[in-house]
């Protein structure tokens, strides 16, 4: 299966500028629908949930490498985060959704991404039968860069030194690779930008993304009180549940459109504590400056640029509004900076 090519747009400081055309990069679901190229395939695997800075590192080592061996390039990746199905009771926040996963790698250069379908019967598959089935039968695999410390399988049994083994039985060579780090000497992962979301901090997770942390839903109505009560309209994104959101607070955010368009948003994201006790999920309100129209219905794209204040009540609508108004002149200076 070939992905449809998708039309993205480059905002402002480059917030979306990884939502990218995947015509270059063919999606095949399931091995079973592999054809291995008759000069074989130089594979990466793992779910590359955010396609984060160190993700990015590797890949671009497989390609290089695959260039020096004259091979395709492949990432094998799974329809949902393994420990949904292993583990579901601590099973993480999704930093991207699968189709943001593949517009990530599409952008970069990879030829082939093969999406293997994570359900109980692939948890209980032994390592050895995944490589014969994914590696050697679906992509004719001749070379496999992983991180040093991967591991697959039932019990995650497979590591390295097991591809190894089996690689010089079925033709492959194996390399693994250390975690890719900042400027601080820590390790880049999915992990550590999870924590950093958690903590409000954006910036910094954005650092380890090498972009602004996004979120995706469809606009829903919300209370009604943003235009006619305090002045500032809101678009309501319902972004889904298994999605990790920032802690909650206010931000300045990029808000893209489906029509290609992007705006400067002030967004809050809590219970609207002025108003309402804290009950159920945090409530994304994205606030357009200098914008008037019809939001309701339309798909959402918001990337977290940086954290203002954290999320409070006040005494007084009064005191609200003041602090909104300040609000968004902040987010109007801090994404004018970054677009500048």
């Amino acid at each position: 299966m070939t992905a449809t090519p998708r039309s993205g747009e480059d905002g402002p400081a480059g917030a979306l500028r990884h939502t990218t055309n995947l015509g270059t990069m063919e999606v095949v679901l399931g091995p079973e629908n592999c054809t291995a190229p008759a000069r074989g395939t130089a594979v990466t695997i793992g779910a590359y949930d955010g396609v984060h800075s160190g993700h990015r590192h590797l890949i671009a080592a497989l390609r290089s490498m695959a260039g020096a061996r004259d091979l395709d390039t492949a990432v094998v990746t799974f329809d949902r985060h393994p420990a949904t199905v292993v583990r579901p009771e601590s099973a993480p926040r999704l930093l991207t959704d699968l189709d943001q996963k593949l517009e990530l790698l599409g952008a970069t250069g990879v030829d082939r991404t093969v999406v293997v379908a994570f359900d109980e019967a692939r948890a209980n598959e032994t390592a050895e039968g995944f490589v014969l089935e994914v590696l050697v039968g679906a992509l004719g695999a001749r070379l496999v860069v992983v991180g040093e410390d991967f591991h697959f399988g039932h019990d995650r049994k497979g590591n390295v030194a097991l591809l190894a083994e089996m690689g010089e039985r079925h033709g492959f060579e194996v390399v693994g690779l250390g975690l890719e780090q900042d400027r601080a000497g820590e390790a880049v992962s999915s992990t550590r930008i999870r924590r950093l979301l958690a903590e409000g901090d954006v910036a910094g997770a954005g650092r380890l993304l090498g972009r602004p942390h996004q979120v995706r839903g469809v606009v829903v109505h919300g209370d009604g009180r943003g235009g006619p009560e305090l002045g500032f309209p809101t678009a309501n994104v319902d972004v889904p549940t298994d999605i990790a959101l920032p802690g909650e607070g206010i931000y300045a955010c990029w808000y893209g459109r489906p029509d290609g368009s992007v705006h400067p948003a002030a967004v809050s994201l809590g219970h609207r504590p002025t108003f309402y006790a804290p009950a159920g999920s945090p409530i994304l309100e994205a606030f357009l400056l200098d914008f008037s129209g019809e939001l309701y219905a339309e798909r959402a794209q918001v990337a977290f640029v940086e954290r203002l204040r954290n999320d409070q009540r006040f005494s007084a609508v009064e005191d609200l509004v003041a602090q909104m108004t300040r609000d968004v002149e902040a987010t109007r200076v801090i994404l004018a900076a970054r677009s500048g």
